[in-house]
């Protein structure tokens, strides 16, 4: 037994007549008519009375016929999302970014790229920058979108871009005496309590570093009395009056009613935030070809 011969059999079964039905798979009565008699003896059942006019299933026959059905729309189905993953338009696609960048433009180009693209399926997870390095090495992502905190721009098979510099706004309580200011430079929040927002596990990572040598270079070593990877808990103890951030513009810039919050523009050479995309040059899933064509012509 075989999908072809169930197809021949629901064909059968609609018209009722074997010429019928070799007609509309172009084959002949003959031929059609031996595949029905070699599925009848497969399944030691009869399944089509022969001595009615027009032919009627037998009981068995019916009930064949609706499993049949099923087992051909599953079949059809299975080609299909195949051929689509093949070609690269359908199947799954597994998206890392950094926390907080859910609010940047990302999640436009993933709607657009859906709207056009309806039979893929877009995971999305949220990390920070470590555990999304950790786990694109490890092929549990197929592209991640970070800020670089362990080089690895520099890894076997590794391919990147780069995305956008994302200007620095300086958080502070709306009692701070730098709430009114219109911009800051870093020099300004010299003998500042700091509480300092890192993508990394720690602020000791490789792109920590970049940021520690623009505090040098302001005269100081910054007064880190906190630091977390998580930017709602740098916001909460800001509005807390706990100490003063510097964050990337697409955590503040859809902050709608931050209740006792301001944001100031941190200006100056360097200051901002350098996104990249990432992913291994020998993944095999066809769809991050399609996406990454997609944002290039996006740009």
């Amino acid at each position: 037994m075989n999908i072809q011969q169930l197809q021949y059999y629901i064909s059968v079964a609609t018209y009722q007549n074997f010429t019928k039905a070799a007609n509309a798979h172009y084959i002949s009565q003959t031929a059609i008519t031996q595949q029905m008699q070699a599925l009848e003896t497969n399944l030691g059942i009869k399944l089509i009375d022969r001595s009615k006019r027009p032919i009627e299933l037998t009981n068995a026959g019916k009930t064949f016929l609706q499993e049949a059905m099923a087992i051909v729309e599953r079949y059809e189905y299975a080609v299909q999302k195949t051929k689509e993953a093949s070609q690269g338009t359908g199947g799954t696609l597994r998206i890392g970014f950094i926390r907080g960048y859910e609010r940047s433009s990302l999640s436009n180009y993933l709607k657009e790229f859906h709207d056009s693209h309806p039979n893929i399926f877009i995971t999305c997870y949220r990390e920070d920058s470590d555990t999304l390095a950790a786990g694109l090495l490890n092929g549990d992502y197929d592209l991640i979108f970070t800020w670089d905190s362990t080089n690895i721009k520099t890894e076997e098979n590794v391919k990147s871009d780069f995305v956008e510099n994302v200007p620095f706004y300086v958080a502070l309580n709306t009692s701070h005496p730098f709430a009114q200011r219109k911009i800051l430079t870093r020099k300004d929040l010299a003998n500042q309590t700091n509480l300092y927002y890192t993508h990394a596990k720690s602020r000791f990572s490789y792109g920590d570093q970049a940021y520690m040598e623009l505090y040098r270079q302001a005269g100081y070593e910054p007064d880190i009395v906190f630091e977390s990877s998580n930017p709602e808990t740098i916001l909460m103890m800001v509005a807390a009056n706990e100490g003063i951030s510097i964050l990337p513009s697409y955590v503040t810039s859809k902050l709608v009613d931050a209740e006792n919050i301001v944001f100031i523009p941190l200006v100056g050479e360097n200051e901002h935030e350098p996104i990249i995309r990432v992913w291994k040059s020998n993944n095999e899933n066809e769809l991050l070809s399609s996406f990454l064509h997609f944002i290039q012509g996006q740009k």
